[in-house]
């Protein structure tokens, strides 16, 4: 009996990390969280429109580089870009599936807690991603807790 108590427990702690984010499935959270990101001085998660060059500008001289290799560090090759397949589960429909054009994909930040888009980037943007193996997703989730999920 103790060991099937113990596996149930075990079973149980699994099972709340897979869960999905708060923010993957509560749009109001989602929302505040992207405002948030857009609006700190330190993140400034943008451009809004693909085409606003200012952004990518303001973007360059914030890292000492030019737009042409600012537009390179973008969400999609982040550390904290999330497309993992678990997480594409917990975002809606067709805007996470792969797309072929500049336009690119959703995916989750784990540094700032919503969905983001791969073709946008922030300040807090860091070399190493995507995260594409559910079991990175589950550490970023583990080492990452944020007080909505």
């Amino acid at each position: 009996m103790k060991l099937l108590l113990e596996n149930w427990n075990q079973f149980l702690n699994e099972a709340k990390e897979m869960v999905c984010p708060k923010a993957t499935q509560d749009l109001e959270l989602n929302t505040g969280n992207r405002n948030a990101a857009i609006q700190a001085e330190h993140i400034q998660y943008g451009p809004l429109n693909l085409s606003d060059e200012d952004y990518w500008v303001r973007a360059a001289k914030h890292w000492n580089t030019t737009p042409e290799v600012a537009k390179k560090s973008n969400c999609g090759n982040c550390v904290a870009f999330d497309i993992s397949p678990r997480m594409l589960e917990c975002l809606p429909g067709p805007v996470s599936e792969p797309v072929e054009d500049e336009e690119g994909k959703l995916g989750y930040c784990w540094m700032h807690h919503f969905k983001c888009h791969s073709a946008r980037t922030c300040y807090t943007w860091a070399a190493g991603g995507p995260i594409s193996e559910d079991g990175v997703s589950h550490d970023w989730q583990d080492k990452n807790k944020f007080p909505e999920d």
